[in-house]
């Protein structure tokens, strides 16, 4: 896969003719709704045409695996397929193996090298008794490159039909969905949520769901409401018990914890409730994890930060969400939602307090749009990757790249004569931040949220890792 950045004068057939592909495979998979339209600056997303495949209207994985000479089994394995019947148009496929031809002079260590796979495992592939001895002519199958392994967790806000056909489409993406929210109330027992829907589509697809509780009430998080449970032990109790028979009843395999503005008087009240949970839900084969705001040191001053100790969560529970987004939020000034340069300042210090493979590195699914001059106030409002750029293309305007953040933004103006700038993520803004991921050797990525837009990133995921399946 490759990521191309449209230039000026650039058309969709002269870029599908440079890399040597079927023009179509781009269009799907880009999701493209006019492919005569391109915007200077826009991040497109090309696929291998010898190891990756596009899904088109009318295909079944039997005919796909028949074209490339892999089994229908060994095609679903490689790409988490749970159902070889399910599989959506624009969905990217990785071929498990693709064809080479032996050349005059080639020796298998030097194929090997050349495509940066084992050689022990095209020697597996081909049913070779003597590595030393290959001929010109002969086709050889090149097993995929070994990426890295991560897991992946996606909040999702809706919990209706449509939420579930999305689901069913990205489930093999996925390692958790978090269905967002139950909230806990004053005496110890839980809102409630109708999110069936995209429980049947979890496990459809083999997706572990996690049950999100928060604090959350009357339009916000609560620092008293978080106080009235973690300051009463016998409260806590109450809650979990809850918490485990809803857990039981609707199928969820573990919880997050997403307590926000806690009071930091309860900073170890906080952690003494997850020793409790962890206590009860470990028995119980169930997974336990926290979101915690993006701190870049301990003793971070602000509600936001101050209770969320990053030490005693690594210790505690199974993983952690670092929420590292919003810096860009919608009642701020205009900024990347996560610019790289304060996502990896965050990680500098949560590696040093917790483990890399209990960390979960927070991505944004989403972009925002600002009316400028900025006037405090005023709400940015939230838009879909895919809709950022065709709001680009509508007033006709380059897309830019800023360097330090890995960010994509524009400017325009709109029919009043109102200046706005949006900022938003790419193909090239998610990369850096997989290469981010890889640089800190963590546990994964957990997206907010579901329900945006944006095709490419699935194409750019796949590219880079191998998602794990519990």
């Amino acid at each position: 896969m490759e990521i191309h950045v449209v230039q000026r004068g650039e058309t969709l057939w002269r870029i599908a003719q440079r890399y040597g592909n079927d023009i179509n495979q781009i269009i799907l998979v880009n999701q493209l709704d006019n492919p005569d339209v391109l915007v200077v600056g826009q991040s497109l997303v090309i696929p291998d045409p010898n190891q990756e495949y596009v899904v088109t209207p009318g295909d079944n994985l039997w005919q796909i695996a028949q074209r490339y000479g892999v089994t229908v089994n060994e095609l679903a394995q490689a790409n988490n397929i749970t159902n070889p019947s399910l599989i959506f148009v624009g969905e990217l496929l990785e071929i498990p193996y693709f064809t080479h031809i032996v050349q005059v002079g080639e020796f298998l260590w030097g194929i090997a090298q050349q495509y940066n796979v084992p050689i022990n495992q095209i020697v597996d592939a081909n049913n070779i008794t003597n590595p030393s001895y290959i001929y010109p002519g002969q086709r050889l199958r090149i097993p995929s490159a070994i990426k890295p392994v991560i897991e992946v967790n996606s909040y999702i806000t809706q919990t209706n039909e449509q939420a579930r056909r999305e689901v069913l489409a990205l489930g093999s993406n996925f390692t958790y969905i978090s269905p967002f929210m139950y909230s806990v109330q004053e005496d110890g027992t839980i809102t409630e949520l109708q999110e069936a829907p995209v429980l049947e589509a979890a496990r459809a697809t083999n997706v572990s769901p996690l049950l999100v509780l928060t604090n959350f009430t009357g339009g916000e998080f609560s620092s008293d409401l978080a106080a009235t449970i973690l300051r009463s032990p016998e409260l806590q109790e109450t809650l979990i018990t809850n918490i485990l028979e809803k857990i039981r009843a609707k199928g969820y395999d573990g919880i997050n914890i997403d307590f926000e503005y806690v009071y930091p008087e309860d900073r170890e009240n906080y952690n003494d409730f997850l020793r409790r949970l962890v206590a009860r839900f470990h028995p119980e084969g169930l997974i336990v994890s926290t979101a915690l705001a993006p701190k870049d040191s301990a003793d971070q001053e602000g509600l936001l930060y101050e209770a969320h100790d990053y030490a005693a969560h690594g210790e505690i529970v199974d993983f952690v969400v670092v929420m590292t987004y919003e810096w860009g939020w919608a009642g701020g000034r205009p900024w990347a939602i996560a610019p790289v340069n304060e996502v990896r300042e965050v990680l500098d210090f949560a590696v040093t307090v917790i483990p890399r493979d209990k960390i979960m590195m927070g991505v944004p699914l989403y972009g925002r749009d600002w009316e400028i001059p900025w006037q405090e106030g005023t709400t940015a409002r939230t838009l879909s990757p895919k809709a950022a750029v065709q709001l680009a293309a509508e007033y006709g305007v380059e897309i830019q790249y800023n360097e330090t953040y890995q960010a994509p933004f524009f400017r325009y103006v709109d029919e009043s004569g109102q200046e706005h700038e949006v900022w938003f993520e790419d193909a090239r803004s998610v990369q850096a931040k997989y290469d981010t991921v890889k640089d800190y050797n963590l546990r994964g990525v957990s997206y907010w949220v579901l329900g945006q837009s944006f095709p490419e990133n699935w194409a750019v995921l796949g590219d880079n890792f191998t998602i794990r399946k519990l």
